[in-house]
């Protein structure tokens, strides 16, 4: 049993892929907490890596003030019926102009659990091939970069998205082991 239940919530806001507002809970001691909340559909994130290179992506975050955020591959499940799988084989072919050989589900993640239920599913993708173009979806900038794997240190130092420092901190790890 949980020790907590769910008394109601909310929203206060609706866009287009996320709702904000707030959710009250009940302890099993009997206290009652609010909390503000952000719902979200949930995310993938691709770990895309060929024998020499890790594929990234940079592209401009305004609502941080990045002109060019260092990402691995990633995208929202925004697709109804699409499980995460299927919605990483999409962003990679969109994001990138690549197809996978191999896939393997590697775990996921809260991104920020004291406000938001975003959840991310991290995928490893290898014997990479070219799809075709990359077609980004509309009003987004994506600069597809391939980065050698001996400078991932690097690549780690430049970036500052969760997701992708995970991804990369987990690939790290995984290269020292090997």
């Amino acid at each position: 049993m949980s020790e907590f239940e769910v008394l109601g919530s909310e929203v206060q806001w609706n866009g287009k892929f996320l709702r904000a507002g707030v959710e009250r809970f009940r302890h099993r001691d009997g206290e009652q907490v609010s909390r503000e909340k952000v719902w979200h559909a949930g995310a993938v994130g691709i770990v895309a890596v060929d024998e020499q290179n890790v594929w990234l992506t940079r592209q401009p975050r305004e609502v941080v003030g990045a002109d060019a955020s260092l990402e691995i591959p990633a995208g929202k499940l925004d697709a109804p019926g699409e499980s995460p799988l299927q919605t990483a084989k999409r962003e990679l072919a969109e994001e990138i102009g690549k197809r996978a050989g191999s896939w393997k589900q590697l775990f996921a993640f809260y991104t920020s659990p004291g406000f938001t239920d975003e959840r991310v599913w991290l995928f490893l993708a290898t014997e990479l091939s070219d799809s075709g173009p990359a077609e980004a979806d509309e009003n987004e900038r994506i600069e597809v970069v391939r980065w050698p794997l001996k400078r991932l240190d690097a690549a780690i130092s430049e970036c500052e998205d969760s997701k992708t420092l995970i991804a990369l901190l987990w690939l790290a790890a995984r290269d020292r082991l090997t």
